[in-house]
């Protein structure tokens, strides 16, 4: 088939549009206002790509156009989709496609409020890694994967499961659409406000997940107290894991460093040693949900999960370390939720901690631009020397009640944290010209953050790499 994606630059977009051409259809793509590292990545894949929508996109022949789920690329009023409309073409969205595609697959679906992109990628990696074809589908570019998609020729594909909505039209949460054999659930933690308003809006679809698992599937599941209420609606088999002994799966011997190491231990005196290199806590939680899955699964032998954990990059914004000579290191995380954020925030105190830490903050997702969010303002920052904020986008802020930028420095404010308003990325790098050398920089959102990740890096390689042997 011709395939176009209106919207390519979407993660999930370019990983479907990658399996599509790898399972042999022609495919082409378009996008707007796109940012690094997407961009970037996208442009590198060898698809034709327009950076506009223009109607002139659809070639001759096109049977299908795939339509992103972003409110920028404007729906049914797109140009590119009243085109295929005109000539009539069926449009589509990627999680239909993918889950049509897959539908006779062994499909292993990653769910949960966070975790969810390392885990699939680090699932993809070890099976690649020990011999074994599988497809995969990640939302997020991961350095130890040549790309975010993959066929694959083995019966298994590893989907990451989004519970956000397919679009404006169709509120079903994406992952209801992937004929899940497996999941692997890793958290279950109120998000995405703007489409569930409640908790209990927010569980419901993972309960319709759970309950479209085969009797002969298999659902690996974090401990936690959500997660047991609702694990009785899968017919599959039960395993459960969490970062402290249980009836399951549990690291033991943990200790941190550049490189960390534990023991895994399973059910029946089972022990793997493990090394990685990712940092924080949260971590070493996925490498305990992967493995799990793949030694319950019989998919990979223990040393070829010990090989490959040791050797996977994580993803990037993930922690990645941009800097390469600077004395002050600059990481990357991904801050789309609170729990996302702390997380980052609590692995940089375990691994620097006796650096003060600047946290530069872009509240960019609904979650974070909420006014009912406003109280996560009072903790995310504990432990932080000083936080500098971008001002939240205005894209969609008609759409919920949204916070002004001057409530949320308050809010920091109030909490003890030592907050500046930093609107350019000029006025980032100047406010961070004021450091003594010692400390650690992590930069945290979900969107461009004013540029940053690409401009800050060489800044500091150049103001602060002279003072690389005190680091």
């Amino acid at each position: 088939m011709r395939i176009h994606f209106t919207g390519i630059a979407g993660a999930g977009m370019a990983a479907a549009a990658l399996m599509m051409r790898e399972a042999g259809h022609s495919i082409t793509g378009s996008d707007e206002d796109v940012f690094p590292p997407m961009s970037t990545y996208v442009e590198g894949l060898g698809f034709p790509v327009t950076w506009r929508f223009d109607s002139a996109n659809l070639s001759e022949g096109l049977d299908l156009l795939v339509l992103g789920a972003s409110a920028k690329l404007g729906g049914e009023s797109n140009v590119e989709v009243q085109e295929a409309r005109r000539r009539g073409v069926r449009v589509t969205t990627f999680p239909e496609l993918v889950g049509e595609a897959t539908a006779l697959r062994r499909n292993t679906v990653v769910a949960g409020s966070f975790g969810k992109s390392t885990c699939t990628a680090l699932l993809a990696h070890v099976l690649r890694e020990s011999g074994v074809d599988a497809g995969w589908m990640v939302g997020a570019i991961s350095p130890s994967l040549p790309d975010t998609g993959h066929w694959g020729a083995a019966p298994e594909v590893i989907l990451e499961g989004d519970e956000y909505i397919v679009g404006p039209t169709d509120r079903r949460s994406k992952f209801v659409l992937y004929h899940p054999r497996d999941v692997l659930l890793t958290s279950l933690i109120h998000d995405h406000v703007n489409v569930f308003p409640t908790f209990d809006d927010y569980v419901k679809p993972f309960v319709e997940l759970l309950r479209l698992l085969p009797g002969e599937g298999l659902l690996v599941a974090r401990e936690h107290p959500a997660i047991r209420a609702i694990a009785g609606e899968a017919a599959a088999r039960i395993v459960w894991y969490d970062t402290v002994p249980c009836d399951g799966w549990y690291p033991e011997a943990v200790t941190f460093g550049e490189t960390s190491s534990f023991d895994l231990v399973g059910p029946g005196g089972r022990r793997v040693k493990l090394t990685t290199t990712l940092l924080g806590e949260h971590n070493v939680e996925n490498i305990v949900g992967v493995g799990a899955y793949l030694l319950e699964r019989g998919l990979v032998s223990e040393a070829q999960l010990a090989r490959a954990v040791a050797s996977f990059k994580g993803i990037r914004r993930r922690l990645d370390r941009l800097t390469r000579r600077s004395a002050v290191p600059v990481i990357e995380g991904f801050g789309s939720s609170y729990e996302k954020a702390r997380s980052a925030i609590e692995a940089m105190l375990l691994h620097y901690p006796h650096r003060p830490l600047t946290v530069v903050f872009e509240p960019h997702t609904f979650s974070w631009r909420n006014r009912e969010a406003l109280p996560w303002y009072d903790t995310v920052f504990e432990g932080v020397a000083r936080a500098l904020i971008a001002p939240p986008p205005h894209h969609g802020e008609a759409s919920h009640s949204q916070s002004s930028f001057a409530e949320i420095l308050a809010r920091v404010a109030a909490a003890g944290v030592p907050v500046e308003g930093v609107e350019t990325a000029e006025a980032a790098i100047a406010a961070l010209d004021r450091l003594s050398g010692d400390e650690v920089v992590l930069l945290l959102s979900s969107g461009p953050l004013l540029g940053l990740a690409d401009r800050l890096p060489a800044v500091f390689d150049e103001r602060y790499g002279a003072q690389e042997a005190a680091a």
